[in-house]
């Protein structure tokens, strides 16, 4: 079992909810903060909810945490004007990161949009391509783009025109082969599980983009223990001569540090394969 701690924003909406979720019942971690203007609905025992005014967010709201999930988005219809999205979409994720990093957390996790480009005609990509444009520029230890085609399952809700868009793409998911993969709808759930997948085992470079056809095919990786015959199993004297240990931790509890080794499982990535 690890020792790991996030935090996650944007834990009420539909990606969020799922992510939260998955994170408490991993055993990598054993502590999960939400910072939200709402509490969500789940509960559980490793989760502590901060009801918080994102317009006055402050560094003691953000404690130390090896990942921060950012989630956080809005429709320009539900937002209400361009104002405010921007500053759902755009200003909230910019200030918590720059929280964040002065709190030494080595590692954030961004939802951002397919089309994301400063430069796109479409202003909803746009403002995508900025906040992925100035996180970068901020300098983060460690910033994962996640950049996901149009997002399905159940919201609270309703959403006719990505509703809409689910059904075309569904029908369309045959013919968008190749190049055109990136636009097939996916889970939100697998989205979720993907970003985990991305924080435990992804890549370690200052900064990784993940596009759609990505993150539908990421999995947690198998774990292959070493094979023990029945004889060996049965006998206690060879068994502690033998074996090796699994993995030393070293705990700060202070600051969730972790050290570890691990010396007898191999790991490899198991891809989904597409359907």
């Amino acid at each position: 079992m690890g020792m790991r701690a996030a935090i996650v924003v944007g834990a009420t909406g539909l990606t969020g909810t799922s992510l939260v979720e998955q994170l408490c019942e991993n055993d990598e971690y054993v502590s999960v903060t939400v910072i939200a203007r709402r509490a969500p609905a789940f509960t559980h025992p490793k989760l502590e909810v901060k009801i918080r005014n994102f317009d006055t967010l402050e560094e003691k709201d953000i404690e130390f945490a090896h990942e921060l999930y950012c989630c956080l988005g809005t429709t320009i219809k539900k937002a209400g004007s361009r104002e405010v999205f921007e500053k759902v979409d755009f200003e909230y994720p910019l200030t918590i990161a720059s929280l964040a990093k002065n709190r030494g957390i080595p590692h954030m996790l961004v939802i951002t949009a397919m089309g994301a480009n400063e430069k796109s005609p479409i202003y909803y990509n746009r403002v995508k391509g900025k906040l992925e444009h100035d996180l970068i520029e901020l300098g983060l230890q460690r910033l994962s783009i996640i950049r996901p085609s149009l997002l399905t399952g159940e919201r609270e809700e309703f959403r006719l025109g990505e509703k809409a868009g689910e059904k075309v793409l569904k029908f369309a998911k045959p013919l968008l082969v190749g190049p055109l993969k990136r636009s097939r709808a996916i889970e939100a759930s697998q989205v979720a599980k993907a970003m985990i997948v991305i924080a435990l085992y992804g890549d370690k470079q200052p900064v990784t983009i993940y596009q759609s056809q990505d993150l539908a095919k990421l999995d947690f990786p198998e774990t292959h223990d070493e094979d023990v015959s029945r004889e060996q199993l049965f006998n206690w004297d060879k068994r502690v001569e033998g074996d090796k240990v699994n993995r030393e931790v070293v705990i700060n509890r202070d600051k969730y540090k972790i050290e570890e080794t691990v010396v007898d499982k191999e790991v490899k990535f198991h891809h989904r394969e597409d359907k």
